[in-house]
């Protein structure tokens, strides 16, 4: 589904070349559940956005479904990344004057769904993460739990092939997180390919490839059953 060939992504710091992803390969196969873990500033999350079409390479190429992402437009790659990818942060991004309805709503919104598309996706897209009661409130009026589920709400909405989640339970309480990670295996076993970076190797019990990273390189792939 996604394959990463030869991948270098560096940085001037300080008048030095850092590399950010060094010389990365690697494979993820459509229904993948896969973690990528390793020490901070290993390149876990320059490797998530570099294959979710949001930082270009210096060196190599990243195709999906055997399209060159980085060879296409500005225009072009931001439409992939719309019809493609869903995004989930550590910190939610949610917009506080909006609700949580409201928020899982933009993602339509760009896209050009109209208004009663747009709420009828949305809401679907609410209930399938178990917030559709919840659907009225703004983010202050919601746990920190809640927040997160209305983010992977809004990851889901377009019904992207991948989902790509930097730190899903970072911010979250070990039971919280728990519950976050159970409704992100339950929705790869709906289907759904998922990526997600960790440096919680607790969290990668349920991940069926566990990729680790330092230094910007991959140093070990392991594929399991889970």
């Amino acid at each position: 589904m996604i394959t990463i060939n030869d991948v270098t992504k560096s940085y001037i710091i300080g008048g030095n070349q850092v590399n950010a992803l060094n010389n990365v390969s690697l494979e993820i196969s459509e229904g993948d559940f896969m973690a990528v873990t390793g020490p901070s500033g290993s390149g876990k999350s320059t490797l998530l956005y570099t294959l979710g079409g949001l930082l270009t390479p210096n060196v190599g190429r990243v195709t999906v479904n055997e399209s060159d992402i980085y060879s296409l437009s500005q225009r072009l790659r931001a439409r992939f990344r719309r019809e493609n990818v869903g995004f989930i942060f550590q910190t939610f991004e949610l917009l506080p004057y909006l609700t949580a309805l409201e928020n899982v709503m933009l993602p339509l919104s760009i896209n050009g769904i109209n208004g009663r598309e747009q709420e009828d996706k949305a809401s679907d897209s609410l209930e399938k993460v178990g917030l559709d009661e919840r659907a009225d409130h703004k983010p202050t009026e919601l746990s920190g739990g809640e927040q997160q589920r209305v983010a992977v709400a809004r990851g889901l909405v377009n019904d992207p092939k991948i989902l790509l989640a930097d730190e899903p339970t970072g911010n979250l309480d070990q039971k919280t997180g728990d519950g976050i990670m159970s409704l992100l295996s339950d929705l790869n076993e709906e289907g759904q390919t998922i990526v997600f970076v960790t440096h919680d190797l607790s969290r990668t019990v349920m991940a069926n490839k566990d990729v680790g990273m330092i230094d910007g390189g991959i140093i070990t792939v392991n594929n399991r059953d889970v």
